[in-house]
């Protein structure tokens, strides 16, 4: 202990240390008007909270006279999860209170503002905790805290102490709504650079890379081998899509030509080129064998059940699950494989997933697959989470007739597809960049 100063005990430096009691153990009702009535909602760390104020009739004073409080009183709360919390009361008009905050009326108010720092410090909140009962609902007894040692500075250095105190919570104030401001700052910026990314502003372009109208023309040739040798069926909504020399956008479904330049969502650097999604990738939606709970299992050879829970918020892929399911709800569900993408078909709608592990999903997964052809796998990841394409599947989603993103829905999805090359540049670019802003985030904890 500092020269000059001493311990004591708190009722030593209190007129009254004491607590109310439940209004409807005195026959008093809630009124519009009349009475304050703090609870320990209104306690908050150092601040009286009266958002929702409540009110008894005046009698209340009357009939409990012991817990009227008056200006300066300090209030703790002795019950519940919210134990420790401490402020002053500073109404001129009186008011009363219950059971569950104790009133602590001080000799010399000028320890007030000193007394309320002592009591929300971990020291005396750990004191608290020790001294807690330990029956249904926690509480602190009225005689723990009155003897509470307590340290006391001299009237000279407590003035010091709490005006340092003051100036250091400005500066805390200051750097906690900095912190929030470059905290939006960052989330901004993340935005932003795939915003960039999708249109081709985030990296130059190589005018050596093989343009991405040569590998979609490459692909339905390979497609087209592939119907013939009758490996697989044509899909009759195929489209192709190409600018014309009068700088619109055309679309070619079933021999039929049409101008879909009012579609197309922002102009593209030289070798990229716009296509359906799912003229390139397949795209299907989960399934559940119902009941579902008669399928789970906790058999070592069950199979992976791949729920929305399983990822994690913010994260880009799925590990694990936490449950599994019978072989023969295989056949009921859909099955996927390490390496697709999810994207979420319920809550937040599109959000993607890259599969690091097999298993089988439910209704609200839609699953992309066969990409390998035309995308970077993270490159692809990068442009379906860029907010211009969140907000497209979003838009898609709200559009039908039942909130949902089936699959026809994300395979009309118009989608900027780069040179693989590029495509590779972007992603190591957005993962440069990101890392470099995490690491910003990561100080500011």
């Amino acid at each position: 202990m500092p020269e000059g100063w001493s311990w004591t005990r708190l009722d030593s430096i209190s007129e009254i240390i004491t607590k109310g009691a439940s209004p409807r153990w005195q026959g008093v009702d809630y009124t519009i008007s009349g009475t304050l009535f703090v609870t320990s909602e209104n306690v908050g760390n150092e601040t009286l909270l009266l958002d929702s104020p409540k009110y008894l009739s005046d009698r209340i004073n009357e009939i409990q006279p012991r817990s009227v409080l008056k200006k300066h009183d300090i209030l703790t709360n002795i019950v519940g999860a919210s134990i420790g919390r401490t402020c002053e009361y500073t109404l001129d008009a009186l008011a009363n209170t219950n059971q569950a905050v104790a009133i602590i009326r001080l000799v010399d108010l000028r320890l007030v503002d000193f007394i309320i720092k002592c009591l929300s410090s971990a020291y005396c909140i750990d004191l608290m905790f020790k001294n807690q009962v330990n029956v249904a609902r926690a509480n602190l007894s009225l005689s723990s805290l009155a003897k509470f040692l307590i340290p006391i500075p001299p009237l000279i250095e407590k003035g010091r102490i709490m005006k340092r105190i003051s100036l250091m919570s400005i500066h805390i104030d200051t750097i906690s709504e900095d912190k929030t401001d470059l905290e939006t700052t960052i989330s901004i910026a993340k935005s932003k650079i795939l915003d960039l990314a999708i249109r081709g502003k985030l990296v130059p372009q190589d005018p050596n890379d093989e343009p991405a109208s040569v590998l979609l023309e490459r692909i339905r040739a390979e497609k087209e081998e592939l119907i013939k040798q009758g490996k697989i069926k044509r899909d009759k909504k195929e489209s192709v899509i190409f600018k014309g020399d009068d700088n619109s956008y055309y679309e070619k479904i079933n021999g039929n030509m049409v101008d879909i330049t009012d579609q197309i969502p922002f102009d593209l650097p030289a070798g990229w080129a716009w296509d359906r999604l799912g003229n390139i990738a397949s795209i299907a939606r989960g399934g559940s064998p119902r009941p579902i709970k008669s399928y789970l299992s906790t058999e070592a050879n069950g199979v992976n059940w791949i729920k929305i829970g399983d990822a994690e918020k913010n994260g880009k892929y799925i590990f694990t699950t936490k449950e599994k399911i019978k072989l023969e709800g295989v056949s009921k569900s859909r099955y996927v494989k390490s390496g697709d993408f999810l994207l979420t078909n319920s809550m937040s709608f599109g959000r993607p997933y890259i599969l690091k592990t097999d298993g089988c999903i439910h209704d609200g997964w839609l699953v992309i697959g066969n990409i390998e052809a035309v995308f970077n796998q993270d490159y692809l990841y990068y442009a379906l989470s860029a907010d211009f394409m969140y907000k497209t599947l979003s838009g898609l989603a709200s559009g039908s007739t039942v909130d949902n993103l089936n699959s026809d829905l994300v395979k009309s999805l118009l989608f900027p597809i780069p040179p693989l090359k590029e495509q590779i540049r972007i992603a190591e670019g957005v993962c440069k960049i990101e890392n470099i802003l995490s690491n910003v985030e990561a100080s500011l904890n």
